[in-house]
């Protein structure tokens, strides 16, 4: 009985399956036809498709890159183990354009997010390190 089964399967695919040469050739004219697509204009103004999740104090985020964060990320000083980045004091385990800061050192700071991490430095010619003293104690 199951060869029976199986032998008309086998002939039902088989007569369902006959593909002409003249099939095939139609596909593949139908391939190679030039189509229409979309205008470079058009694209450029198509939002960013990709996002990114970012968690903070138990709330997921979803955050849309703009273009405004894709600016050069700068350190401009370090205080008492907080770091001076583009507008903001940051201190290590903060986060910052998706980065987490993970160190903060004397010429420095390393930036995280997941498997990307960037560098900073001071500047040259600048006060590498500025250390803030409580007068009156000894």
């Amino acid at each position: 009985m199951k060869k029976i089964i199986i032998v008309t399967i086998l002939i039902i695919n088989g007569l369902l399956a006959d593909i002409g040469m003249d099939q095939i050739e139609e596909m593949v004219k139908k391939i190679h036809e030039k189509r229409e697509g979309i205008e470079l204009e058009s694209l450029e103004k198509t939002p960013e498709p990709f996002v990114r999740l970012v968690k903070d104090n138990n709330v997921t985020t979803f955050l849309i890159p703009k273009k405004d964060e894709e600016k050069k990320i700068s350190l401009y000083a370090i205080v008492n183990k907080r770091a001076y980045i583009n507008d903001r004091w940051l201190g290590e385990g903060e986060r910052f354009l998706g980065f987490e800061l993970v160190y903060i050192g004397k010429n420095g700071v390393v930036l995280r997010s997941g498997n990307q991490i960037k560098k900073l430095f001071l500047h040259e010619g600048k006060s590498k390190l500025i250390t803030l003293s409580k007068k009156g104690k000894k």
